[in-house]
C-alpha cells in the first residue's frame, strides 16, 4: 500500500512516551527499522524525550491527572492500585494533527495514562485508515488491568482492582469498537497472541517479535566493559534491571530469596533501575547500584555480566532479555508469559519453575557452570533482527484485506 500519488507508505506510531517503558522503546526501535526499510515512519507521543525530528509531541498531562482523579475513589484510596489500572475516560485527540492526516497506517502501541481515550480510539478506527495495535500488555483486550495474573473474571464484572461496574463498561466499550472497526492486533510474544485470540476469536491477531538494534546491542569484551563500569574483574557478575526495581511484579523478593541460597563468595550483583539501593541483600552478596541509566549504557552492562536475571512474575516479551541475549549474555527467568519463548531451557539460559526461588538459584548455578554465550547470541540474532521484523510489519500493513467480523 502506498500513499496518494504513489508516494511511499506513511506509518504513524502512537505511544504515550517516546523512550520510557518497554512498549515505548519497542515502538521507537520499530520506527527506526521501518525507516531503514523504505517506509516513511513517524511517531506521535505525549512525552517527548529526545530531539528526534521524526517524533512529534502532542498534548499535555492534564488528561492523565483527570483519569487518576476518577480512578482514585474506585480503588478504595489504595495507592498501590492507582497505577495498576487505566480506564481511558479522557485523552488527547491526535486525529486533528497533520501527522495523523498524512498517515496511511495508524499503529498503536502503549497508549495509556491519558494518551488515548476510548472515544479517541473510536475516532481513530472510524477514520478509514488501516489500524494496527501492538500488544505490549493485556490492557487492550481486558477491562482496566494490564495483566490478568491469577484473575479468573472473564467479563470484568467483579474486578479485584476497582469497585463498581466501570471495568465491565470499559471492556464492553473496547470490544464494541473492535467488532465494528476490525483493527489488527500484533502480539509481541506467542503467549499474548494466544491469549488475545482466545478473548477475541473473530478478530485478526498475529505474532511479530520486537526488534533489537544490533548496532547497539552486540558482544564486546567482558573485561573492558567491567573496567569501564568500575565492576570487579574477579567475580561472577549477576545483572538485574527494572524501570522500578521495587515493583513487586518484577520479582525482586524471589531474587533476594534465591541469592540467600547461593553460598558463594565469588558473586557480585549489578542492579539497574529506580530505587536500586533499596533492595535488601543477603549477607555476603556485594552489589553495585547504578540507578536509572540510559539506553547507551546498557550494552556495557550486559557485556560485563555472566548472567542476566529476570525473575518477573508477569511479563510479555521483555526487551531486556532480547538485549542481553543480543550481547551474548545468557538469561535466567521464570516460566511465565513470553519468557520461555525467549529462553531455550539449558540451551541459551535457564527457565525456572514459576515463583520458585530455589529453582531460580539452581538456574543461576547452571548458567554459571556452562558456556551458553554464543547460543544466546545466535538465538537473539535470528529472533529479533531489525530487517526481518520490519518486513513482517510491512507485509501486515500492505495486506489487501482484513478478515471480516460476523455475528
Amino acid at each position: 500500500m502506498a500513499g496518494q500519488g504513489g508516494l511511499p507508505m506513511k506509518v504513524l506510531l502512537i505511544s504515550t512516551c517516546e523512550r520510557s517503558g518497554g512498549g515505548a522503546i519497542a515502538a521507537h526501535r520499530l520506527m527506526d527499522a521501518l525507516n531503514k526499510n523504505g517506509v516513511e515512519a513517524r511517531m506521535i507521543v505525549r512525552d517527548k524525550q529526545s530531539d528526534d525530528p521524526a517524533v512529534v509531541k502532542v498534548g499535555n498531562k492534564l488528561p492523565k491527572l483527570m483519569e487518576r482523579l476518577t480512578v482514585l475513589p474506585r480503588c478504595s484510596f489504595r495507592r498501590s492500585r492507582l497505577w495498576q489500572v487505566d480506564i481511558a475516560n479522557t485523552g488527547i485527540d491526535i486525529t486533528r494533527t497533520a501527522a495523523f492526516e498524512e498517515a496511511d497506517v495508524i499503529h498503536l502501541h502503549w497508549v495509556n495514562q491519558g494518551m488515548i481515550s476510548l472515544d479517541g480510539m473510536g475516532k481513530i478506527m472510524s477514520s478509514g485508515k488501516r489500524v494496527v495495535w501492538t500488544l505490549h500488555d493485556e490492557w487492550p483486550y481486558l477491562g482496566v488491568c494490564h495483566y490478568r495474573a491469577g484473575c479468573e473474571e472473564r467479563l470484568c464484572q467483579n474486578c479485584p482492582l476497582l469497585y463498581g461496574s466501570l471495568p465491565f463498561i470499559v471492556r464492553a466499550h473496547k470490544q464494541a469498537l473492535f467488532h465494528r472497526w476490525h483493527p489488527t492486533f500484533v502480539g509481541c510474544s506467542q503467549w499474548i497472541t494466544d491469549e488475545a485470540r482466545r478473548v477475541m476469536p473473530r478478530l485478526q491477531v498475529v505474532h511479530i517479535n520486537n526488534c533489537i538494534p544490533s548496532s547497539l546491542f552486540h558482544p564486546t569484551d567482558m573485561q573492558q566493559a567491567r573496567k569501564a563500569l568500575s565492576l570487579p574483574q574477579d567475580k561472577r557478575l549477576l545483572l538485574f534491571c527494572s524501570q522500578k526495581v521495587t515493583d513487586e511484579r518484577k520479582g525482586i523478593a524471589f531474587l533476594t530469596e534465591a541469592l540467600q541460597q547461593l553460598y558463594r563468595d565469588d558473586l557480585h550483583l549489578a542492579i539497574v533501575g529506580k530505587n536500586a539501593e533499596k533492595i535488601p541483600l543477603p549477607d555476603g552478596i556485594e552489589a553495585t547500584c547504578f540507578g536509572s541509566v540510559g539506553e547507551q549504557m546498557m550494552p556495557a552492562l550486559y557485556n560485563a555480566a555472566d548472567v542476566f536475571l529476570t525473575p518477573s512474575l508477569q511479563d510479555n516479551l521483555p526487551n531486556t532479555i532480547a538485549e542481553a541475549m543480543s550481547c551474548g549474555t545468557p538469561c535466567v527467568g521464570f516460566n511465565v508469559g513470553g519468557i520461555p519463548e525467549m529462553i531455550d531451557h539449558k540451551e541459551n539460559g535457564y527457565v525456572a519453575r514459576y515463583r520458585d526461588a530455589a529453582d531460580l538459584a539452581e538456574g543461576i548455578l547452571y548458567v554459571l557452570g556452562h558456556d551458553l554465550r554464543e547460543a544466546a547470541r545466535l538465538k537473539a540474532a535470528e529472533a529479533y533482527d531489525e530487517t526481518r521484523i520490519a518486513q513482517q510489519y510491512i507485509q501486515l500493513y500492505t495486506q489487501s484485506e482484513y478478515p471480516e467480523y460476523s455475528e
